[in-house]
């Protein structure tokens, strides 16, 4: 490859350490196989993006300018207008579309080719941060218990918890609360119902905290457990513990997957788990590796993601556990350790 073309989103983050927002005006890094980097950029964004330190040569375009014209002229000086340019996989159609209507010679590659490679496996300060950001998220839910009483419903629940995940993150990232039947929807949004006595709870929640990732999901009942919700949940607690107990290098991600969900189908629960096991974790929620039947990557030290089997009964009761591990060399570290049992509130 002669280039990497990178627009906003974790990928730059990662790159040059700089949040750029994605407008309708071109953000575009440049990294040339030889010779250094530029961010091509709004003019009225260069200030914002010189203050955060920006790993790159700034390249500020005015309103008057084409910002695709002078990604076509840096790449001439490189002398890659000609070769093979790899383009993030989520940059802008109308931006992609221009760059190759301006470059006809070139090959365009997905960008996911240089950028899988690096961010798939964490270095030993994105492990720490992770540790870091798990431990915070582990404070939150030790406070999940002061908030669930009958009468209150999930929005109200779900304020508390934005306020609560503040106090040690620089963004929120999601707040679900699915009491009672909401609980059988895995994405549910938080609304109106009010939580009863005998509910079910689902509490997943996840911020940002300098850079990196938490998500961790516990479940908990109000006043007493609903009739059959006990042995489901003991069915799940073991099919997490079989799962992360799985884990270590050598190990395909799908061997992690089949491991849970086994559990789970002998229990007769198999219909009702209706998800894959987990997602990668780091500067996102969610990347790289997908923890699902069908993917034979082979996990390797460094590697991060989630284990949260999940059982859904329509109309009831939902319940999920999960919590972020990393591969290590001989093994796996939880970053999550808080109690997997369902707390009676």
């Amino acid at each position: 490859m002669d280039a990497l073309l990178v627009g906003p989103g974790a990928d730059l983050r990662y790159l040059v350490d700089h949040e750029a927002p994605p407008l309708e005006r071109l953000t575009l890094l440049l990294v040339p196989r030889e010779g250094e980097p530029a961010l091509v950029l709004p003019q009225l964004e260069a200030p914002l993006a010189a203050e955060a330190g920006a790993h790159a040569e700034l390249l500020a375009w005015s309103e008057t300018q084409d910002p695709v014209a002078m990604v076509v002229d840096r790449l001439r000086e490189t002398g890659a207008h000609r070769g093979t340019l790899a383009v993030q996989d989520r940059l802008w159609t109308m931006f992609t579309l221009a760059l190759q209507e301006a470059l006809p010679e070139a090959r365009w590659v997905p960008g996911s080719r240089v950028m899988r490679e690096l961010r798939l496996r964490k270095e030993p300060g994105e492990i720490a941060a992770l540790h870091a950001a798990g431990a915070a998220i582990d404070h939150v839910h030790a406070q999940v218990p002061e908030l669930l009483r009958a009468g209150r419903t999930e929005r109200e629940v779900a304020a508390d918890l934005d306020a609560l995940i503040r106090e040690d993150h620089d963004v929120v990232n999601f707040v679900i609360v699915g009491s009672g039947p909401n609980g059988a929807s895995p994405h549910h949004e938080a609304g109106s119902r009010r939580l009863e006595k005998g509910d079910a709870v689902v509490i997943d929640i996840g911020g940002t905290r300098a850079g990196y990732c938490s998500d961790m999901t516990r479940d908990y009942v109000v006043g007493h457990e609903p009739y059959g919700y006990g042995a489901l949940h003991q069915v799940l607690e073991t099919a997490q513990q079989a799962a992360v107990d799985a884990v270590a290098p050598g190990v395909t991600a799908e061997a992690i997957d089949v491991a849970a969900r086994r559990v789970i189908e002998e229990a007769g629960y198999g219909d009702q788990f209706i998800h894959r096991t987990g997602h990668g974790i780091g500067i996102e929620e969610h990347e790289e590796p997908w923890i699902v039947a069908g993917n034979d990557l082979v996990l390797e030290a460094g590697m991060a993601f989630s284990v949260e089997p999940g059982i859904y009964v329509p109309d009831r009761y939902g319940s999920r556990i999960e919590d972020i591990v990393v591969v290590t060399e001989t093994g796996v570290e939880r970053c999550n350790h808080r109690p997997r049992h369902a707390i009676v509130c």
